[in-house]
């Protein structure tokens, strides 16, 4: 089956799931990971075609989205098999969407290169300015508050920069990747400096 046609049959299957996500999971957050996950792999020679049927339904099974949105990972394979992905590139993606999250921590020497390739572009969405905004936006569908002056171990926004944000730059798995996460890291710096003078009312 022709490769244009199976991207776009699961860019429509993935859209119809997450085009109303409120977590910043959503069809956006996918795409931004496609862009980034295609740029990174075409520099470093990863399989394209692996690499973006894996970015367009890497979140499909994450469970920080709700139950009536979330698939099991054979959900996934069923769908594959459904649209007549052949089965040892089904098995590939499979493998790709069941290790990536952060909160899995597999080792690097486990990841694939089209593994190791998503991975970074997920992590990318997760810095910067981007990463900022989701950060926020996550919280706020958690029912989480902003920030919490005497608890940097919490479930407020602020706190997710020192659990997960600030440590994906030394994460990342190619030279691309890291190339890309430096700025966005830095930022991450900027904003908290500003925010906490503000906090403190110190500008």
């Amino acid at each position: 089956m022709e490769e244009k046609y199976i991207i776009r049959k699961i860019e429509e299957f993935v859209h119809r799931k997450l085009h109303l996500e409120g977590s910043g999971h959503d069809w956006w957050h996918i795409e931004r990971v496609r862009k980034n996950a295609l740029r990174i792999g075409e520099v470093e020679h990863a399989n394209i075609f692996v690499v973006e049927l894996a970015a367009l339904l890497h979140d499909l099974i994450d469970d920080k989205l709700p139950v009536t949105v979330r698939l099991d990972v054979n959900d996934v394979e069923c769908y594959l098999e459904e649209i007549g992905i052949e089965k040892a590139i089904a098995a590939d993606v499979i493998s790709i969407i069941n290790v990536i999250s952060f909160r899995k921590n597999t080792p690097v020497s486990q990841l694939t290169l089209e593994a190791k390739v998503v991975q970074d572009a997920d992590r990318l969405d997760a810095i910067g300015a981007i990463g900022i905004a989701r950060t926020f936006i996550y919280a706020g569908s958690k029912g989480n508050i902003l920030y919490h002056p005497e608890n940097h171990e919490g479930t407020d926004a602020i706190s997710h920069f020192y659990a997960k944000l600030l440590k994906l730059k030394d994460l990342m798995n190619t030279d691309t990747g890291r190339s890309i996460a430096e700025e966005r890291h830095q930022f991450l710096y900027q904003f908290l400096d500003q925010f906490y003078q503000e906090w403190n009312g110190e500008e």
